[in-house]
């Protein structure tokens, strides 16, 4: 195992882990304390936050953006130009598409280069999961905090703090910070974490996070 040492403002010390067998581009950019394990790939000029999580045989594309505190489990494609919040996990196998119409080759029958198709890319918000062997077909964005059901298809935007299971993916509830789903309160558009018993309240065709004052976050 190849290891990179580095310290915190404070001096602490902090283990940038790259094991042998990972193939990690010089101009890829990892962050403090961040860990590629076996077998991944992480393309030319990809960006990956502080303490992220890079799991065996997992590809992050060239020009991929990922915020601190990240995981991408084993066999987990990203592909570019995705762009991923803080804190965001992308289970075993999950897909990040890039490509609207894929096709090897060109009408004429040759094959396709780089500049025959137009990359666009997938986008998820802040703290969001994706489950284990589900698709985001790009360009969705999957919204801050949401999570999406191993093996759900999400072919169109997925709101902030939504749960989205199937194929195509549909809603089918709110989930909270600590990923359980939520339960009604009893008062229309509210919303309650049964682990951490904080409030929620729709807004906005989403989901926000209401402070003890009475407002929203």
């Amino acid at each position: 195992m190849g290891a990179l040492s580095l310290t915190t403002p404070d001096g602490s010390p902090v283990t940038t882990r790259i094991v042998d067998s990972a193939d990690v581009a010089p101009s890829a950019s990892i962050g403090e304390g961040t860990s590629v394990w076996h077998l991944a790939q992480v393309r030319e000029d990809a960006v990956l936050g502080a303490g992220c999580v890079i799991g065996r045989g997992a590809y992050v594309g060239t020009g991929v953006r990922m915020g601190d505190h990240c995981k991408v489990q084993n066999y987990a494609l990203v592909y570019e130009p995705a762009e991923l919040g803080r804190g965001v996990f992308v289970g075993p196998a999950a897909v990040l598409t890039n490509d609207t119409f894929p096709r090897a080759v060109n009408p004429d029958g040759s094959l396709k280069a780089a500049d025959d198709w137009e990359q666009v890319g997938v986008t998820i918000g802040e703290g969001a999961s994706v489950g284990a062997r589900a698709v985001c077909v790009a360009p969705v964005r999957v919204g801050a905090w949401a999570t999406v059901a191993a093996g759900a298809v999400v072919t169109k935007d997925v709101p902030d703090h939504a749960l989205v299971v199937g194929v195509p993916a549909r809603q089918v509830g709110w989930v909270g910070h600590a990923g359980r789903p939520l339960e009604p309160t009893g008062v229309p558009g509210e919303w309650r974490c049964p682990q951490t018993r904080e409030t929620y309240r729709e807004s906005d065709g989403g989901l926000r996070r209401a402070e003890p004052d009475g407002g929203q976050s």
